[in-house]
């Protein structure tokens, strides 16, 4: 078959080494559930590897070229490939309501927006893995204290175990992209205890990482914070100092002092 013209405006590099394709499908070996969802397959490289893995699997691609493309290789899967925007779909219909895991080769452009998808239908998504930019991928799976510590790392590791994979050479890719690529997973805290308001948390942790270099105590001060709770040593601390544990204990202490 005529293989995919690589489109810019999607980000599009197309994987083509089945190795590292079969490692990324790997990840799912340990996770037990039967509702798979690929998103951004391409021309299918990953997709092959999935199959026998999941019980049903759900394909999600924007491109109509690379649609028709599937529907030609996989035309057992023409029903489950779904020509749509990732970032416009319900998640919670996918699959009728039911739990599924999400994996892929994802777009580097809207790699931030893809992960704050899942965040936001966190409920459904027990497990999360697939190839980002490096940077990006780095940056989820960061620990505190670094320059690359920020909103993504705490939000993420606030409701998963975040764990980086391997790196990937742009080689191979058809066309290379400019960067290097990396593989993680995010595997759902089934045992996180939501006693906290995590609207509030979601901005705090957006907020505080806006002026990243000041104390919190100052980076949030739009948030008219009681001065009394201001006066807890944990306000000395710039954003990038604190755990995921500790920002939730921080929105705890927030949200009291508002009641």
């Amino acid at each position: 078959m005529k293989a995919v013209s690589p489109k810019k405006k999607l980000g599009q590099h197309f994987l083509n080494d089945l190795n590292i394709a079969q490692k990324i499908a790997d990840l799912l070996q340990h996770q037990n559930n039967d509702n798979i969802l690929e998103m951004g397959p391409g021309m299918g490289v990953l997709t092959q590897f999935l199959i026998p893995r999941a019980k049903n699997l759900k394909l999600v691609e924007i491109d109509n070229e690379s649609v028709a493309y599937l529907n030609r290789k996989y035309p057992e899967l023409q029903k489950n490939t779904l020509n749509e925007d990732f970032l416009k779909m319900d998640l919670s219909k996918t699959f009728d309501g039911q739990t599924f895991d999400i994996i892929g080769n994802f777009p580097y452009n809207i790699s931030s927006q893809i992960v704050f998808k899942a965040l936001e239908y966190r409920q459904y998504l027990p497990f999360f893995c697939g190839m980002f930019q490096k940077e990006v991928a780095q940056r989820i799976c960061e620990k505190p204290g670094t320059k690359a510590y920020g909103i993504l790392s705490v939000l993420c590791q606030t409701y998963y175990h975040a764990q980086y994979h391997f790196n990937v050479s742009p080689a191979v890719f058809s066309p290379p992209p400019k960067v290097d690529s990396g593989v993680l997973s995010l595997k759902r805290k089934e045992d996180l205890i939501i006693d906290f308001d995590e609207k509030l948390l979601f901005k705090i942790v957006k907020t505080g990482f806006q002026q990243r270099r000041k104390t919190l105590r100052n980076s949030l001060k739009s948030l008219n914070i009681p001065k009394l709770t201001l006066e807890d040593s944990i306000f000395d601390l710039r954003p990038e100092k604190l755990s995921a544990a500790q920002f939730i204990e921080l929105t705890k202490k927030v949200g009291n002092a508002k009641i």
